[in-house]
């Protein structure tokens, strides 16, 4: 892998020099659009609104608009902005992770320390493991601030970038009608929680979609038929909730997640 950052953790007056990398990837196909007729590429150019020209990276400048006008932006400017120390993360607190809830998380790295910072980056893991608690700090990375968590994996340190709360979309307007529920059916939900609940194994789930619409596409590409006809999944009613929830406490649950 290759590290796509390199700084430093503050962890009191100890300093643990770190590489970052992307701990995650995408598992959907990649597509590229093509022109209907002539099957080609379509390509998108950066274009001059005044002049019609395309332009190239070197001609670009970034500016914020204002009313009507433009402020032009340079690299000068988001230094005078930057903390005082460039390239590092400061832990400023330490947390329970319960604490905080899944809306906030949005992105996985992993952090390799330097040889120089071996013992520190151990010491840091562990001491997170046994604490049960993870740290928190800002990183500012290419002209962003990012609100950083970082929590013990296995041998390996993984960061974990936060949303700020103003990133949060309020849910206001998201009607959800107050309707009574009978005992009788809370207790029969509880139950098929009950039944359904088990440790949980990443292994277990897997992105069958992608893997069967690329044996479509193979298929197709070798010229022969493919699909089957989907099946609806209608709006359940409430008439009979109380007998669904009988009859999805009667079926075995043996097939794995997918």
């Amino acid at each position: 892998m290759r590290a796509m950052w390199k700084g430093s953790i503050g962890f009191g007056l100890v300093n643990i020099p770190v590489r970052m990398y992307v701990a995650t990837e995408e598992s959907s196909i990649p597509f590229v659009q093509l022109d209907k007729k002539t099957n080609s590429r379509v390509r998108y150019k950066k274009v001059s609104e005044s002049t019609g020209k395309e332009l190239f990276q070197e001609d670009i400048v970034r500016a914020y608009q204002m009313g009507e006008d433009y402020v032009i932006v340079e690299d000068a400017d988001f230094q005078k902005a930057a903390p005082e120390k460039i390239d590092h993360l400061e832990i400023t607190q330490f947390i329970n992770e319960k604490e905080i809830d899944a809306v906030y998380y949005e992105k996985p790295y992993y952090l390799e320390p330097d040889k120089m910072g071996a013992k520190a980056y151990v010491l840091l893991r562990d001491a997170l493991k046994k604490e049960n608690k993870a740290a928190l700090g800002p990183l500012v990375y290419h002209n962003k601030e990012w609100i950083c968590l970082i929590k013990p994996l296995r041998k390996v340190l993984v960061m974990h970038r936060l949303r700020f709360t103003d990133e949060i979309r309020s849910e206001a307007g998201i009607v959800v009608p107050d309707t009574a529920i009978k005992p009788e059916e809370l207790k029969m939900a509880s139950m098929l929680i009950g039944q359904l609940t088990k440790p949980f194994k990443p292994e277990d789930y897997k992105d069958t979609y992608s893997e069967k619409l690329m044996k479509v596409i193979e298929a197709k590409a070798k010229g022969k038929p493919t699909g089957k006809p989907l099946k609806v999944a209608h709006n359940a009613t409430t008439v009979d909730l109380m007998e669904k929830l009988k009859a999805s406490l009667n079926v075995k649950h043996t097939k794995k997640a997918s």
